[in-house]
């Protein structure tokens, strides 16, 4: 698809990493953003960038778990523009690696509710909103950790939204909207932070680099 002026896109997990940097190129091409994230102070700094670059957003101050908020947000949506173009849904959730059995339930319940649960709940309310638009797309970003030692919890729920994700990229292929994947660089991100403390972060790839990798994908 391509991003022009008047594309309306969503964009979760906005208030930091891939997601941050997303918005802020979608905005650049023209789009409005409408970023959604649950750290308030993130999303102001982001509109701040968004305005110096000349472009507009809408911000969405909420946890991707709350699905009340969710219905509230994509009627909003319909209401103001009537369609929604692109989804790109960032939100993640880690917790610092460990063995198996040491995966505290907390942990291991609020992963399955970010990375599994909230992928199939942002489907299916952007999938009507994704289907009225012209050439509605959703892209979703991979990070396969499934099987790997020490990644029990984050491995498990991201591999489980993958399936979700797949499923539904098969179910419309020939009715729409277009379902992608992307599988980012290894970037300077708060949750590989959690994964690899004290690695050099010099040498991985910039999200401003990623989310103009992902900007190309798209079209």
């Amino acid at each position: 698809m391509k991003i022009e002026a008047g594309t309306v896109a969503l964009v979760t997990g906005a208030s930091r990493g891939l997601g941050y940097a997303t918005a802020v190129e979608l905005a650049r091409k023209g789009a409005h953003v409408i970023a959604l994230a649950k750290t308030v102070g993130g999303l102001e700094e982001l509109a701040d960038e968004i305005e110096a670059v000349g472009g507009s957003s809408t911000l969405v101050p909420l946890d991707i778990t709350d699905e009340g908020g969710l219905q509230r947000m994509c009627l909003a949506i319909y209401e103001r523009w009537g369609h929604l173009d692109l989804l790109v849904h960032c939100a993640a959730h880690a917790v610092l690696l460990s063995p198996v059995a040491h995966v505290a339930e907390k942990d291991f319940d609020r992963m399955w509710a970010v990375n599994a649960r909230a992928t199939q709940r942002i489907i299916a309310m952007t999938e009507p909103l994704l289907k009225v638009a012209k050439n509605g797309t959703a892209v979703f970003m991979n990070d396969p950790r499934a099987g790997q030692k020490f990644f029990a919890g984050y491995g498990a729920t991201k591999a489980a939204a993958q399936a979700i994700v797949d499923s539904w990229a098969a179910e419309t292929v020939t009715i729409g909207p277009r379902v992608l994947t992307f599988t980012p660089n290894p970037m300077p991100t708060g949750i590989r932070a959690r994964f690899h403390p004290g690695e050099n972060r010099e040498k991985l790839s910039p999200t401003s680099d990623e989310a103009k990798r992902l900007l190309d994908y798209l079209s």
